[in-house]
């Protein structure tokens, strides 16, 4: 198109209407927090404090690294909302996306940011005051920043030191300090960030690139693979277009677990159901965990499966990364690859799931004798009693001297194996659950139901009363037709 000669018109943006929009943006306060600590991790921080003071609707949360910290010019710059065009080519340590996530992230939390930084021995501040930006309806920065924090980057070479306060969208402005219900509801919010962080950065602490120290207690990684537990199944690295690269983990039954403990750390913030799925990263970072992009659904018998997918930033667009570093979307490309290996690794995951006894028969290197048999037919399930089971052999035999022992033993044994893990994964993964009794052979049923009319004829009920008996015997009463043709 040719622009010449066109008649142009700047439309500059309502500063307060629109910073209210980036409010809106969808951030939580755990990635809101995590956008802050990709800042840091850029900028080359080692080390990453983060506190919590809490003062009721004056409460204020900070994030302070050691990285290599900004000049005034750098500082203004940096927080200018779209600092860097997401299409540019970045660094490939970068975890930037937009040069929006330090002001968004922070504005979807508080209405007053504040950052001091501090390089080559020059300390530079600025803050966005919300309520000042609505007053002056200007994009206008001002030079103040909290006095408790003027000096805190007194002890550091270099860093910077991220300062949010009047937190509005954590606790009401009008909350008073005393106020224990809201002080503990602070505690949980900054508990569930903790967690996040741990899972989000483990790759970075694991590494020893990254410590994060939470108030004074260092933050230890999360690590979704379990990496430290010997029956862990893995599964051979793929390679995806744009360097991406993909790797499965099954990770053991709960019996197979070092320690108790062990298993239910590896459970994970959102549960062991909640955790199955792709773990998407990018330069490390964790994006996404937990989920099967839209692929498969979450099914328990799935539980055990995680697959590491790696990105490098490059792959951004390809990739759909949003603002918030929280969603990404693979290319239509790719998917069916991506599919097919993540099918192997459901695969694998259900019959760890289902059979413990799996590696039973493969320690014992000799045939098996399950005491329960699966059988499909016509697309539906039935589960039978596996006649050649030594069990069931002795039951038989005990029947000819002990009949009632046999009889109760038989019965405790039915009871106590019932294949409930098994029906549960056939049955969800069948859209159309069949009737019980569906695959019993009717002439068994009819023989069975005139004995037992015979019997209640004999004990002195009438042909009414016997049928109307039998109607309420399980699993008779589906086949009405059958006892009222008695």
């Amino acid at each position: 198109m040719d622009y010449e000669g066109l008649e142009i018109q700047e439309a500059i943006p309502e500063a307060s209407s629109m910073i209210e929009t980036f409010r809106a943006i969808g951030y939580n306060l755990e990635t809101a927090v995590a956008d802050i600590i990709d800042n840091s991790i850029t900028a080359g921080a080692s080390r990453i404090t983060i506190q919590r003071y809490w003062r009721g609707g004056k409460s204020v949360i900070t994030i302070m690294d050691n990285g290599c910290g900004m000049n005034n010019d750098e500082l203004i710059h940096a927080m200018r909302p779209g600092a860097q065009n997401p299409l540019e080519e970045r660094d490939e340590k970068d975890l930037g996306r937009f040069g929006l996530g330090l002001k968004t992230a922070s504005f979807s939390q508080c209405r007053k940011l504040s950052v001091l930084s501090k390089k080559d021995g020059y300390v530079s501040y600025w803050t966005w005051d919300l309520d000042y930006v609505a007053l002056c309806k200007k994009w206008n920065l001002i030079h103040w920043i909290p006095d408790e924090f003027s000096t805190a980057l007194d002890e550091v070479e270099s860093g910077t030191i991220v300062i949010w306060s009047d937190l509005d969208r954590i606790i009401p402005t009008n909350t008073s300090q005393s106020n224990e219900v809201m002080k503990e509801r602070f505690s949980r919010s900054l508990e569930k960030v903790r967690n996040h962080i741990s899972m989000t950065f483990h790759r970075f602490i694991e590494d020893k690139i990254l410590s994060i120290v939470w108030g004074s207690q260092t933050i230890t990684p999360w690590n979704p693979f379990c990496q430290d537990e010997g029956k862990r199944q893995t599964f051979p690295e793929d390679h995806l277009p744009g360097n991406v690269t993909m790797k499965g983990f099954v990770l053991p039954h709960k019996a197979n677990f070092s320690t108790e403990r062990a298993y239910v750390i590896a459970e994970g913030p959102k549960g062991w159901s909640g955790q199955q799925g792709f773990y998407v990263y990018r330069g490390k970072r964790l994006l996404l965990a937990g989920d099967w992009l839209g692929l498969f659904r979450k099914e328990e018998h799935y539980k055990l499966a995680r697959v590491m997918i790696d990105l490098p930033n490059s792959q951004d667009a390809e990739w759909q990364i949003d603002i918030k570093k929280s969603k990404a979307f693979p290319p239509a490309e790719c998917r069916e690859q991506i599919e097919q290996y993540a099918k192997q690794v459901r695969s694998t995951a259900e019959q760890v799931f289902r059979h413990r006894g799996k590696i039973l028969k493969q320690r014992a290197g000799s045939e098996f004798f399950p005491l329960w048999l699966e059988k499909k037919k016509d697309n539906n399930w039935s589960y039978v009693i596996n006649r050649q089971n030594p069990v069931i052999d002795h039951i038989k035999r005990l029947v000819t001297t002990s009949p009632n022992e046999a009889i109760e033993g038989l019965l405790k044994l039915v009871e106590a194996t019932v294949p409930t893990k098994t029906i549960f994964i056939n049955e969800s993964k069948d859209e159309d659950k069949q009737e019980p009794m569906i695959t019993v052979d009717t002439t068994l049923v009819k023989q069975t139901l005139r004995t037992l009319y015979n019997n209640y004829l004999s004990n002195g009920k009438t042909s009414k009363q016997a049928k109307a008996l039998l109607k309420l015997v399980e699993p008779f009463n589906y086949y009405e037709d059958i006892i009222e043709a008695l």
